[in-house]
């Protein structure tokens, strides 16, 4: 049996068995398709190949766009003044606190980033589970803007892993600035068209749609900022993630079942093929390796412990029973986690084995904070009040 052909079974099992095996263990298809692309690429049945990377490069940068996705802009404007400076404060604490560790332990600068990231993508497994409660409703507006500040890091760390701090840096950085300047006027303008001329969002994605016409204009702009993204030589995944939040800011309303057809594209078939790929990239004889086991735990410990002090800006609004719940919902950042560290990895930013070490941590704080929160959560009284 050729190579190719191997891959393909192997994958096509994959994401048939992994949501049926994530219901038997109660965890995440996520943790699930990882764990079973590292023991396929133990066994040899998942091999590296060029067109396979590519498409677990489409993979991720759809994963980036289903991120967009999840951020609305206007509900974002329309957040209370009192959460909105909570919020950002909830990040410069988390950023302080990661740096304070990196120095401290002299563990790298990459740390500083990676520590404090933020990704709501497990949230919506956590809502399904536990309902619309109100430390989710708190967990998903503080984590919309955890997201973007940690989109912003993952662009500016690109740039600087690929120039390094020269000029050619900050002139990436200027252009990346520019860029999201025109992207609020771009923003803007649109905002006032659609106002004027409703009917444009009918005619892009009319009410009786035969022809997939709503899919056709989200993967239009999709691949379009991508296209953007690579001429101006920035970050593609931000420009996957900018698509994403054009069309819910926009869109949602108009079609509502939009995001939920682009998640079903996505979560189908494209990106759990990202995750094999980056399970089957990951050695499990390293397991083995004096150390890794033992870091990516600190590593997990740590991620979860400085949410927990983060979190302590919100007992007001949660009370001491449940201001926890925030900083715990957020220590699952799997899909940015694994994004910085395989972007870091990929230039030579990080060893094999602090790569190895992420991508473990990555799992390991998943399985923590999913048995940490169905405990915590029985001791939760339920409450009618809506932070």
């Amino acid at each position: 049996m050729s190579e190719e052909i191997l891959i393909i079974i192997s994958i096509s099992l994959i994401i048939f068995t992994s949501p049926l095996i994530s219901k038997i263990l109660k965890l995440p298809t996520i943790t699930v398709e990882i764990i079973l692309g590292a023991v396929a690429g133990y066994f040899a049945l998942i091999a590296e190949h060029s067109i396979l990377e590519l498409v677990a490069e489409l993979g991720f940068l759809y994963l980036m766009f289903l991120a967009g996705l999840e951020v609305d802009l206007k509900k974002i404007i329309n957040t209370s003044a009192t959460i909105l400076k909570k919020s950002l404060m909830y990040n410069v604490i988390l950023f302080s606190l990661a740096a304070v560790i990196s120095f401290y332990l002299d563990i790298g600068y990459i740390f500083i980033v990676i520590l404090p990231l933020i990704s709501i993508g497990v949230l919506a497994a956590l809502k399904k589970e536990y309902g619309d409660v109100d430390w989710i409703k708190l967990s998903i507006t503080v984590g919309l803007i955890g997201e973007i500040v940690s989109i912003f890091a993952l662009t500016t760390v690109a740039a600087a892993l690929e120039f390094g701090i020269n000029s050619e840096f900050y002139k990436t950085m200027i252009l990346f600035t520019i860029f999201l300047v025109a992207m609020l006027v771009l923003y803007k303008l649109f905002h006032n068209l659609v106002w004027w001329y409703p009917e444009i969002k009918t005619y892009l994605m009319p009410e009786r749609d035969h022809q997939e016409q709503d899919i056709r204009v989200s993967m239009a702009i999709f691949f379009l900022m991508i296209s953007v993204m690579l001429y101006l030589h920035l970050e593609v995944a931000f420009g996957a993630f900018i698509a994403g939040t054009f069309i819910t800011t926009f869109f949602d309303e108009h079609n509502k079942g939009l995001s939920h057809k682009l998640e079903h594209f996505g979560f189908g078939w494209l990106v759990p093929i990202f995750f094999i790929y980056i399970g089957s990239s990951f050695d499990l004889t390293s397991l083995t390796e004096d150390g890794l086991v033992k870091t990516a735990f600190l590593i997990a410990i740590a991620m979860i412990i400085i949410r927990f002090i983060a979190s302590l800006l919100f007992v007001k609004e949660m009370g001491w029973n449940k201001f926890y719940m925030i900083g715990l919902s957020h220590s699952m950042p799997l899909t940015l986690l694994i994004a910085v560290a395989t972007i870091a990895y990929h230039n030579h930013s990080i060893t094999q084995f602090y790569y190895y070490a992420f991508i473990l941590s990555a799992i390991m704080e998943v399985l923590i904070v999913m048995v940490a929160i169905r405990v915590l959560s029985n001791f939760i009284k339920p409450t009618k009040k809506v932070a």
